[in-house]
């Protein structure tokens, strides 16, 4: 029997970039080659800076990608307006392409969304709700909202829109470096991942595309173990980003399960350690959950021989730079006196 068609395709990710490419909406961002990580690791690595879009996060490309289709196509759903459950970047990016294309926004985060991503959504002209939970009762919310106002629901990962305009971000890799070997992608709910992956694999099938998520919040990890989607203790992390569990019925756990070679877990100090680097080494504000790609490559959790080739060329996708002042004096502040005394 033939595998069922995915719900997104390699035309939908070059409809999505043929509709963001006029629109002013997000920026081609660069692929720089990271000469710390290829003096450390035995490989040369390329950094795909997601955090120079205009919301510092590559959301906006799904989100921009939705609200432009729905203009052009179904003027009625467009005109009565969105909302969506984000623990930042996502409603960011919502919050970015409402306020360019005059459309009405309502915007649930948890009650543990990062203090800098909030304060950046108050200067948008959004309706922002505060959930009084996590990111699951965020979700929850919106999907409340959405019944009760009519709205439609935009989600960050579980919508085919929004995993196309993320599937941008693959086709610039393959234009700018079409030999890639590797590509490590961040996951959480999987809408990034599955872009990029059915894009490159279906393109470039030979080039290894691995996903990186939190040991705190490992539900797409817990769900492609199971072989069906369920659900995984989140604990408090730097990649808030990241966090929440996979919404049942999710188009993303199919992508991912078809297209992404593997996924590796990372501790919430190799994390850290990730985000020293970036600004120590790399001169780059990086949020925690952007720092999964370079955590793994730094932990040795990423199989480079894999790859078949002897020093591959490895893309690692840098998603944000949204994280609060707090977040990284306290990853820069020395160890307690004492900590790793005997």
């Amino acid at each position: 029997m033939n595998a069922p068609l995915p719900s997104v395709s390699p035309r939908h990710v070059l409809a999505a970039a043929k509709r963001l490419a006029p629109s002013g909406l997000i920026r081609t961002t660069p692929l720089d080659p990271s000469l710390p990580l290829s003096a450390m690791i035995p490989a040369d690595v390329f950094h795909k800076l997601e955090l120079f879009q205009p919301t510092g996060s590559f959301k906006v490309r799904g989100a921009a990608n939705k609200l432009l289709r729905l203009r052009d196509e179904e003027q009625e759903v467009f005109r009565r307006g969105f909302v969506a459950a984000s623990a930042g970047n996502h409603g960011l990016g919502l919050a970015h392409a409402a306020a360019k294309l005059s459309a009405r926004a309502t915007l649930v985060v948890p009650r543990t969304v990062s203090p800098a991503k909030l304060e950046s959504l108050w200067r948008y002209p959004v309706e922002l709700i505060v959930s009084v939970g996590n990111y699951d009762v965020a979700e929850a919310d919106g999907r409340r909202i959405e019944a009760e106002r009519g709205l439609t629901f935009v989600s960050p990962y579980n919508d085919a829109d929004v995993i196309a305009g993320a599937g941008t971000v693959g086709l610039e890799i393959l234009a700018d470096l079409p030999d890639v070997d590797l590509v490590l992608v961040p996951v959480g709910g999987g809408g990034l991942a599955a872009g990029i992956a059915l894009y490159v694999k279906s393109i470039a099938p030979r080039t290894r595309v691995v996903g990186v998520q939190s040991e705190a919040s490992p539900a797409m990890h817990k769900s492609l173990a199971a072989g069906h989607v369920t659900e995984a203790e989140e604990l408090p992390s730097l990649a808030d980003g990241l966090a929440g569990n996979v919404e049942q019925g999710s188009i993303t756990f199919d992508l991912c399960r078809r297209f992404l070679d593997d996924l590796v877990l990372v501790t919430e100090a190799e994390i850290a350690e990730a985000m020293r680097h970036f600004l120590r080494e790399e001169r780059l504000v990086v949020e925690g959950s952007a720092a999964v790609g370079a955590a793994a490559l730094l932990a040795g959790k990423i199989d480079l021989a894999r790859t078949g080739v002897a020093r591959p060329r490895v893309v690692n996708v840098v998603t944000g730079r949204n994280v609060s002042e707090a977040t990284l004096r306290a990853i820069l502040s020395p160890p307690e006196a004492g900590r790793n005394e005997a």
